[in-house]
């Protein structure tokens, strides 16, 4: 932001501008005619104006009309020596960026545009960090070529674009966020706000606040008025992950959101609108749930107009070679170092290894390897030991004969929960943070596999 157009029928009070702006490192043209002054704010290489108010010929308001009717974005600051209150709203009504009165101190203009020159990098900076997400969760960048994954990649290409409401399934580290991300991106709404809230990581006292928001007094701790994450997603996309760890009281309030489409904020006595489309994720069976009261059937039915399922990575070791690649570059360029290959007994390992903790696991095991990694290669040495171990354990199940795979991840299971238990003195909150499960599942999985806790 260097080139600054001033607009200013006073040629003294212009040519005095463009010799304080200049020694302050700026490019300034001086035009005192604002009618062409519209002909060079078209050209489009001005990052501000500075407009007088009182012109003859064309008024500052008249000029920032036509600019804006136009079409023009480039921010304009308004000035004058005459300026009331009224002057002052009617310029910002019709889109000034900001109003400074004559006479003013060099250093008055100067700290306006540096503030302007600031909000304009971070504006900048935003729509580069969108530009870059968008192409990040567009379709051709998620990984996979089985079977399952294309037909995933169909379903999310037929129901981006449509706004009712999708319940992803699948179990933990199968990248549900990432999914919910390429459906928001890959639709009409991908200029709005994507927010992604879990619902199992806020305590249950404040997730009603969190989602819906609160006027002012609403409770003791209350002291001004909060928009909540539905507010927040106006315009755009809404992720409930781990819909199942909500309430019941709140599945309420959520189904009565999702069919009328407005949102009442803990406190108020009105509701108001909201275009919101809602994305919800589980690794629960949620029929399962239905049935044993522990969630409403009605709003099961509501989330789960468009049902996606993804694949665990067990079911498609096609395309584990693929993401080890993928992830060896990531890992390769964000730690600053040359692993580019996988020698064939590293990969035989990866490949046979039943991946419980799915795309995650692997995406964390291969950085592990990265870092351990001496040469340009992984190979077996580098992968975690209880890995190693693990892996040849369930070869030896399959070896048998054994072709469940209920009952092969159930060994797997066991194994890690028994680990981060002891890993953690039996604490079981840290144990499921570390498996990166709920708490609650962890407590099922637990009781299901009659695990010992150890004393703490």
């Amino acid at each position: 932001m260097r080139e600054i157009l001033v607009v200013d029928d006073e040629r003294g009070f212009g040519e005095m501008l463009r010799t304080l702006l200049t020694k302050e490192q700026y490019a300034v043209t001086y035009q005192p005619d604002p009618e062409r002054a519209l002909e060079n704010l078209a050209t489009g290489r001005f990052a501000v104006v500075l407009c007088d108010v009182k012109m003859p010929r064309l008024s500052g308001q008249a000029f920032l009309q036509r600019s804006k009717e136009r079409g023009d974005t480039t921010p304009i600051i308004m000035m004058s020596a005459y300026g009331t209150i009224d002057t002052v709203l009617e310029c910002m009504k019709l889109g000034a960026y900001d109003y400074i009165g004559k006479p003013f101190k060099p250093d008055e203009l100067v700290l306006v545009l540096r503030k302007l020159e600031e909000r304009e990098g971070l504006r900048q900076e935003n729509q580069r960090l969108k530009r870059e997400l968008q192409k990040t969760h567009k379709l051709d960048n998620m990984v996979g070529r089985s079977a399952p994954m294309r037909k995933l990649f169909e379903i999310i290409q037929k129901v981006a674009d449509y706004k009712s409401t999708v319940l992803i399934t699948g179990e933990s580290g199968t990248g549900k966020e990432l999914v919910a991300r390429a459906l928001h991106y890959n639709s009409g709404r991908a200029k709005g706000p994507f927010i992604a809230v879990n619902c199992g990581a806020i305590p249950e006292q404040l997730l009603e606040s969190e989602l819906f928001g609160y006027v002012k007094g609403a409770f003791t701790d209350a002291r001004s008025d909060k928009r909540g994450l539905f507010a927040e997603a106006n315009g755009g996309t809404l992720f409930l992950d781990e819909i199942g760890e909500l309430p019941l009281p709140l599945q309420v309030k959520l189904l009565r959101v999702i069919q009328e489409e407005e949102v009442r904020r803990v406190g108020d006595t009105k509701s108001f609108k909201i275009d919101v489309r809602i994305v919800a994720a589980t690794i629960r069976n949620l029929s399962e749930e239905v049935d044993g009261r522990r969630f409403r059937q009605d709003l099961f039915y509501r989330l789960n107009v468009l049902p996606v399922h993804i694949p665990p990575l067990r079911e498609r070791p096609e395309d584990i070679p693929l993401l080890v690649e993928h992830f060896l570059k990531q890992s390769s360029l964000r730690l600053g170092k040359k692993v580019n290959q996988v020698d064939p007994e590293a990969m035989r390992l990866l490949t046979g290894y039943p991946w419980p903790g799915n795309v995650r696991e692997l995406e964390n095991t291969v950085e592990r390897a990265c870092v351990f990694a001496d040469k340009d290669t992984v190979t077996r040495d580098v992968l975690p030991d209880g890995f190693v171990a693990m892996t040849d354990r369930v070869r030896l199940t399959l070896d048998s004969g054994e072709l469940s795979i209920k009952k092969t991840t159930r060994i797997i299971e066991n194994e890690l929960i028994t680990r981060a238990l002891h890993a953690t003195g039996g604490n079981r909150t840290v144990a499921a943070r570390l498996l990166e499960i709920s708490h609650r599942a962890l407590l099922y999985k637990i009781k299901e596999y009659e695990i010992d806790i150890p004393p703490r």
